[in-house]
């Protein structure tokens, strides 16, 4: 077997799940209506709520979700062998990931565009939606730590990366303001942006600027406060767009490279259930991450892109079409480590500099196939894979922003000021990307992000059994992931306070009891409603 009939049969797989199961959900579950109208229109202020068409939201959407995640995890999970990675990865985002993407984003579409947290307050009551702000906002300030640190590591390692990504940041604001303030035509604008974004990939190439980690990661939390407040359409949303065609070329060039190099799959299909990752189970499921679903994304689906859906028939490629394409992003992350051998394996992690090393090594020897220097192919990776944490950092913050205006807004609104949250959140997550590496939070904010995702699929789960629909799609995957989320953070959580770790100790517990508490609460309205009507939910 090769690895590209690996891909190949993973990509079906994700296309098949989303002509059918796909249109399952749309049809019978959340019964989209492409004549309602949504929050973008209804609540339009031309800051938050935007009518965006679709392919500018589906950039957004995607650059916004495919962080590092999908990359890093797959290749770190290879070290339990590459048929459990594989497996998780179509099964996860056809059935959990797709799923919580897709019913997130119509759940907040039918609550005025508003976050989970207030889908928990509608439907589980003010004490879960407490728990629950308090959870996301927590696992908020890991992710915008965790990614800042990823930026700030590839800007020092690659400094052609950090002037390309300043001039994208430019670029974005003057393809905002042609599209959004003059009217410009979106495809002319979309065909000139694309050209000048390639033309600063080269410009960073020949001007690369260095500088330490440390002015890098302050530049990173001035930059995410700035577009934490500037309206959406000048800078989140353009730069998203734009970089997303960054993300699809990479992607597509892997692929290419991957059906004419056609190279074979050395690597064991399955190497223990203990290694030093920890069991398979759970850890395999709390590894592998946003590649097979991520709570993070049901944030990003009811923080910024249900306030910028101009139709609910967009939901389902926005929703859960983005998600198998992140699926399929994993499968090329995996398929540069299957083309390695053990050992190979073992030496790429070291000599590369992690996960997101092995990666861009990888796609640029996949796109030396077709005639591309491997130097120009890895760099290009690199630059795929910092657009990815980039992307998720400044929405990640601007989503931290959300949470905690959300959580002060009817208990002290004084504080529910969008700079005051602003500034809080990047001053916690600075703390935390400033006193240590991406290695000792990756672990936690894997958790973290993956309970987060149950308990968005729970939430969903009472909201579609108080309409008196199917919730099985919601309820199955969201039993798994606490079994599974639940005795991965107990893991984590013994062994920090182990080794005396306890800025990553006491988050960790927080979490788990704020997750108990939101799990109580939501199971006693469940009684109820199955009291008051006994088919509900079947």
């Amino acid at each position: 077997m090769s690895t590209t009939l690996m891909v190949v049969i993973g990509a079906i797989i994700l296309f098949v799940g989303y002509v059918f199961y796909g249109k399952y959900l749309a049809e019978k579950v959340l019964v989209l209506d492409p004549k309602a109208k949504t929050p973008a229109e209804t609540l339009y202020d031309g800051i938050d709520y935007v009518p965006t068409p679709a392919p500018v939201l589906l950039g957004h959407h995607f650059a916004s979700i495919a962080g590092a995640g999908p990359i890093t995890g797959p290749i770190a999970a290879a070290v339990f062998g590459w048929v459990p990675v594989f497996l998780w990865i179509v099964i996860g985002s056809v059935f959990f990931g797709g799923v919580h993407d897709f019913t997130a984003l119509v759940a907040s579409v039918r609550h005025e565009g508003k976050s989970v947290g207030e889908v928990v307050r509608a439907h589980i009551g003010e004490k879960g939606q407490f728990f629950f702000l308090c959870f996301s906002y927590l696992a908020l300030v890991l992710v915008v730590a965790v990614f800042t640190i990823l930026v700030v590591q590839t800007f020092v390692a690659v400094p052609a990366v950090a002037t390309t990504s300043i001039l994208f940041i430019i670029l974005a604001v003057g393809f905002g303001l042609a599209v959004y303030r003059y009217k410009a035509p979106l495809g002319i604008s979309t065909v000139i942006g694309v050209a000048l974004l390639f033309f600063c990939v080269w410009l960073g190439v020949q001007y690369p600027i260095n500088a330490s980690a440390t002015f890098w990661t302050w530049f990173c939390l001035v930059y995410i406060a700035v577009a934490s407040i500037l309206p959406v359409w000048i800078l989140l949303q353009p730069r998203d767009y734009l970089n997303s065609f960054l993300l699809y070329i990479s992607l597509l060039g892997a692929l290419l490279g991957l059906i004419l190099g056609n190279p074979s799959l050395e690597f064991p299909a399955f190497i223990a259930f203990n290694t030093s990752a920890g069991p398979l189970f759970p850890m395999l499921f709390v590894t592998v991450a946003c590649g097979a679903i991520s709570g993070f994304h049901s944030l990003v689906s009811s923080g910024t892109t249900a306030k910028q859906l101009a139709n609910e028939k967009d939901a389902k490629i926005i929703g859960y079409g983005a998600m198998l394409i992140e699926g399929l992003l994993a499968l090329v992350a995996l398929a540069t480590v299957t083309c390695l051998t053990k050992d190979g394996y073992a030496t790429a992690l070291k000599e590369l500099g992690g996960p997101s090393g092995v990666f861009s090594a990888g796609v640029g020897q996949f796109m030396s196939h077709f005639g591309i220097p491997v130097a120009f192919g890895t760099t290009f990776g690199a630059l795929a894979v910092n657009a990815f944490c980039l992307t998720s950092l400044d929405t990640a913050t601007r989503l931290g922003r959300y949470a905690w205006e959300e959580f002060f807004s009817t208990r002290v609104p004084s504080l529910s000021n969008k700079y005051l949250a602003t500034f809080v959140t990047v001053a916690l997550a600075g703390a935390l990307a400033l006193s240590g590496s991406w290695s000792q939070i990756w672990p936690i904010f894997g958790s973290a992000n993956q309970l987060l995702a149950a308990l968005a699929l729970l939430t969903v789960s009472v909201w579609l059994t108080s309409l008196q629909r199917d919730s099985r799609p919601t309820m199955y995957p969201m039993v798994f992931m606490f079994a599974a989320t639940l005795t991965a953070l107990v893991f984590l959580i013994k062994d920090n306070l182990a080794k005396g770790n306890l800025v990553l100790g006491i988050p960790g517990i927080l979490l788990f009891v704020l997750a108990i508490f939101l799990v109580v609460e939501a199971v006693n309205v469940l009684g109820k409603m199955k009291k008051e009507k006994p088919g509900i939910g079947a």
